[in-house]
């Protein structure tokens, strides 16, 4: 409709906010209104925000100043801010951030469109559902993601209680989303294109355990792979002491299911990991790893770590530089750790200061950085089938992504080409070259 506002929708954090985002998008244009990616030109900003470290908070806050500044300069009337930060932080968004008109937290997606309306009523809306609620299930998304790949979330919420974390206060507890529901939504993504689903959640391999009384995460895996159009399916986010034999057999048999694990393990000496919370030992997960890479010998790992966890010792340190050096993780990702107020580790004896934190996750980044290097240089002569990302501006230099990459957080290969290829398509490649991160290859 021509008088209906137009929409800016700012999407923060993690890639199950993202979902959200897409949903909330889809529900604003079926009620009729009109999606902006400029700013000046929008007449409602949403930041869809995240708390989940400080790093995230001070975003979250930088955007929410920045974009009320289109209060003042531009044509925004509105100012929205939904999700992880409007859940926990509503009272201090309202006394400190007077420029919000609105919040929405994490389970009212579905009032998106009503919360716009009052808004510019001038009606000073908080919309806090239950935080165990399961948001909106149905419903079509506008994908942000350039259409050829998705994120799938199949549950919502956490049990861990993981004494650095404060997801159980922002999302509850553990909830899966019923099959039919997940489904349901694959299949529409298919219809829209989708060749990728990327299976995301709080913790993955736990899906089914609420509704089904079991683990039943294979099951799921073998129904999405029946979806015509559906070419690879990805898995992220599993803990380790949750990987099952039966989700390990299906990632042999079903070929649609890449292999490829994603396996936060934070870290690797054993009084940290209890002073986590975590449910593995470091003889746990060398036993896991050990099994994963015996049964899938082609399987990609890719880990997270949290350096300068409080009381962790240069000893304990180095006993996670010497774990990451044997284990050889593919991928890895590193966090200094953020005192996050409400958990149990805020409140730790032994908080290490901001400038070792840094260092340490820079000497395991740089760690790591030879790690990948050698993994990649194993790889040149390989043939790979790799999925079209895009191409370079001006350049006969296409991007790609092998199954061994996760989107935003993996690296990719770069194809010279005379070819004329298409986003979304699926191709083989030789590599012919590897950098620390990064892969070059030549069209087959």
């Amino acid at each position: 409709m021509a008088d209906k506002p137009k929409i800016l929708l700012i999407s923060l954090g993690c890639d199950k906010n993202r979902v959200d985002s897409e949903k909330m998008l889809g529900v604003l244009h079926l009620s009729g209104f009109e999606a902006t990616d400029d700013e000046t030109e929008a007449d409602v900003i949403i930041i869809n925000s995240c708390c989940f470290i400080n790093d995230a908070k001070q975003e979250s806050i930088d955007t929410i100043l920045e974009m009320a500044r289109q209060k003042e300069t531009g044509k925004c009337k509105a100012l929205i801010v939904a999700g992880c930060m409007a859940q926990r932080y509503e009272k201090e968004i309202r006394e400190d951030l007077p420029e919000v008109d609105a919040c929405l937290g994490t389970g009212g997606i579905d009032q998106i469109a009503q919360v716009i309306k009052d808004a510019l009523e001038g009606k000073k809306d908080t919309v806090l559902p239950d935080v165990n609620t399961l948001p909106l299930e149905d419903g079509k998304r506008i994908l942000t993601t350039g259409g050829h790949y998705a994120y799938l979330k199949i549950a919502e919420g956490c049990n861990k209680h993981c004494t650095y974390c404060a997801i159980p206060m922002v999302r509850g507890r553990y909830r899966s989303v019923p099959k039919e529901s997940v489904l349901k939504e694959a299949r529409d993504l298919a219809e829209m294109g989708v060749r990728e689903l990327i299976l995301v959640a709080e913790e993955t391999t736990l899906y089914g355990t609420d509704l089904y009384g079991r683990k039943c995460l294979h099951e799921l895996i073998h129904d999405l792979a029946e979806i015509p159009g559906i070419r690879w399916i990805r898995l992220l986010y599993c803990y380790p002491e949750e990987i099952y034999e039966d989700l390990i057999e299906c990632m042999k048999k079903e070929k649609k299911f890449v292999h490829y694990l994603d396996l936060p393990i934070q870290h690797a000496d054993d009084e940290i990991l209890r002073r986590m919370g975590r449910r593995t030992s470091n003889a746990d997960l060398r036993r896991i790893i050990g099994h994963l890479r015996e049964e899938v010998p082609d399987i990609i790992l890719r880990t997270t770590l949290i350096t300068g966890f409080p009381g962790e010792t240069q000893e304990q340190h180095e006993e996670l530089c010497r774990f990451i050096n044997e284990m050889e993780f593919n991928r890895l990702g590193v966090f200094p750790y953020s005192q996050e107020e409400g958990t149990p580790a805020a409140a730790m004896d032994g908080q290490i200061d901001e400038e070792t934190r840094l260092d340490r996750r820079d000497e395991l980044m740089e760690l790591q950085q030879e790690i990948s290097a050698d993994l990649l240089q194993k790889t040149v002569g390989r043939t790979v089938e790799c999925m079209i990302e895009g191409q370079a501006a001006g350049e006969n230099v296409y991007v790609a992504r092998s199954y061994g990459d996760a989107p935003d957080v993996d690296g990719y290969i770069f194809i010279n080409t005379d070819e004329n290829l298409m986003t979304g398509d699926f191709c083989k490649v030789k590599i012919t070259a590897a950098s620390d991160y990064d892969l070059t290859g030549e069209l087959l």
